[in-house]
Order: C-alpha cells, then structure tokens, then sequence
C-alpha cells in the first residue's frame, strides 16, 4: 500500500520513554546494547582527551572503515550519528520522487520532509510478515529508503531482494544500523560496489554503546560521498568520535561485536520464547526477529504500557511508526535475568 499521509509523529524516538520520570525505569525502550561502551573504548575515548585542542583529523578513521569494509577511502563519508547522514541525503541529492518503506526509523522521511521533499511511503503489511515486495515501489522512484534488519520490525530483507530494488537513476539507501548485531553479518549489502545507486549507512551507536558520542558512516560510490561532503559542515565528527571509530574498526573489536552479536541471538530467542507463552492472552511476535529488538502485538497497548511504567519498565511505544498502529510495541533485547523480571511484569500488565 502506498500513502503520502503525514500520519504518525515522526520525531518521537525511544529515548523519550526514559528521560526524566523515566530515567529510573528499566529500559527495553532505547536499542542500545546495555553494558557498555566497553572498559577498553571508554579508555581510547578517553586518551584522545589530552588532543582536543586540535582540530579534528578523520583521515586515520576513515580509512579504518574503508579497510574494514575492503573498500577505497573515496567511498567512505564519516557523520555525527547515522541520523545526520540522512540530513545530508536530503539536502544534497536533488530527487524529486522519495520513496520510504515503512514500518522503519522514521529520521530517514523527518529530514526528507524538513528538506521540502513530498515523500511517498509504501507500507508493509503484517499479514505479510513486514517482507519486502520490490514491486510495491514505484518505478520512477528515485530515491528508496529501507532499513536492514528494520527497525521496528526486526526483519532481516535477503540482500538479493533489496538489491531488486536497484536500478539506474535511482539512489538505493540501506540503513544498516543494526546489521552489526546480526550474526555473521548476513544479508548486508556494506562493501558492495556492483549495486548502481547503493548509499549504506552504519552506526556505531547501537553495538558499542556510543548514542552520546554520536559516530555513525556511510558507503558509497565516491561522487555520492563528495556530494554529501559538501553539505557537511567543517569538521562535522569530534576527535573523541573518531577515535572510537577507528577503534571499532580492529579485528578485536569486529571479534567482540561478533560474540555479542551471538549473544543477543541467544538472548533473543529466550525473550521470543517467553512472549509466545503470552499467545493464548493475545501477545504475538512479529518474526522470525533478527535484530536485538522483537516487535509485539499487544491488544491494549496503550493502557499494558502505563502499567508497565508503574511496574518498573519502559518499553517503546508502535503507533508512532507509519504503518503499525496503538497495538504495537517495541521491545530491546536484554540479558535473560532482565528478561524473565520483564515478562512477569508483562503477564500482570496484561488485561
């Protein structure tokens, strides 16, 4: 289905379920792995203190995530968070018909909108498992974005899929933000130069506990990167950012973030289990979840989740993603003790 309806508020993320009367809830809200950034990238974060009177130098960094990804530095742009590079997608490609599929993070149409854009959105069902169907968008589109696995969903799209999607004249753009939490990292489109149009974006706020630091990249063919960089503002990501982004980008790190991922799936599956055992009071699961976050149908939603706040737990509110509605919520991935202490709280916050 195809809609240019405004719809739901698109600037609501889950933060706000956890700042102030929230700040002492347990967060399942916010998509940030828990426990970290870890003690070793606190400590790099850290040494990189003594240089701040310098301005920032982002050659080192970027040619950690080119190597990272076996690609030319050319094809890498560095931003403040994932969310500023699609500020500059807005503002620096001149498209005249944007096309976002939805349910997904909803920055992507936010800063298409506030760049003077009429967006488009196309709609994917639930009946349907929220899978793409490339021929659901519209061929004179020139600029599609999806995300993978997609948030709030926790789809993982099959790369060759997406990939249909490609076409000349046509920017594709991958949100990848969470694809380092998939196992394996299978599906990712990250490091392709044979996709016309492909724009990757990755963040590094999401695995590495980095949300304040704000460091996120994007891969491209280098004209889109110059193009991009130019609606940048000097010096757009600060030395402390850089040097974790470089950090991140070591076989330790890729190796650390690879067990994590691992860890999540387990965790995943056991917060899975525990929902279906909901199923005969109406709970559902979108699935199969790829990322460290489920998507629930909850009938009530509204009411379960003020009960949850007085229970201790903030969860993120659905209705604010086009496509889903006020019975649906979001849930993070936490540890299995965290988890368990949840689904209690949700089995009595049921009606």
């Amino acid at each position: 289905m195809r809609t240019d309806d405004r719809g739901p508020d698109l600037r609501h993320h889950g933060d706000a379920e956890v700042r102030d009367d929230g700040a002492a809830l347990v967060d399942l809200a916010v998509n940030v792995r828990s426990d970290t950034p870890p003690q070793w990238l606190r400590a790099r974060i850290a040494g990189s203190l003594s240089s701040l009177a310098a301005y920032p130098d982002g050659r080192a960094a970027r040619a950690a995530v080119a190597a990272r990804h076996g690609l030319p530095d050319g094809h890498v742009l560095l931003t403040a968070g994932a969310a500023e590079a699609f500020v500059l997608l807005a503002r620096a490609l001149g498209v005249r018909r944007p096309v976002v599929v939805h349910p997904q993070f909803t920055e992507p149409e936010a800063a298409l909108r506030d760049a003077g854009h009429t967006v488009e959105r196309v709609l994917l069902r639930p009946r349907d498992g929220f899978r793409l169907d490339p021929a659901a968008v519209p061929e004179d589109a020139d600029l599609v974005v999806i995300g993978n696995p997609t948030n709030p969903t926790s789809v993982l799209h099959p790369a060759g899929v997406i990939g249909w999607l490609a076409r000349p004249g046509r920017y594709l753009v991958v949100d990848e933000a969470f694809m380092d939490a998939v196992p394996g990292e299978r599906e990712a489109l990250a490091g392709r130069t044979d996709v016309p149009g492909l724009i990757v974006l990755r963040s590094l706020t999401k695995t590495w506990g980095l949300a304040g630091l704000r460091i996120g990249y994007v891969l491209a063919a280098p004209e889109i990167v110059t193009a991009l960089e130019r609606a940048q503002p000097l010096w757009p990501v600060s030395t402390p950012a850089l040097i974790a982004a470089e950090a991140c980008m070591t076989p330790q790190a890729l190796a650390e973030a690879g067990h994590a991922a691992h860890r999540v799936a387990a965790d995943r599956a056991h917060l899975v289990a525990g929902l279906t055992a909901l199923a005969d009071r109406g709970v559902s699961v979108t699935g199969p979840a790829e990322g460290p976050f489920v998507l629930v149908r909850v009938p009530g939603a509204a009411a379960v989740r003020r009960r949850l706040r007085d229970l201790g737990y903030a969860v993120r509110r659905g209705d604010t993603f086009p496509g889903l509605g006020e019975d649906w919520i979001r849930l993070a991935v936490r540890d299995r003790p965290t988890t368990d202490a949840f689904l209690t709280a949700l089995s009595a916050a049921l009606p």
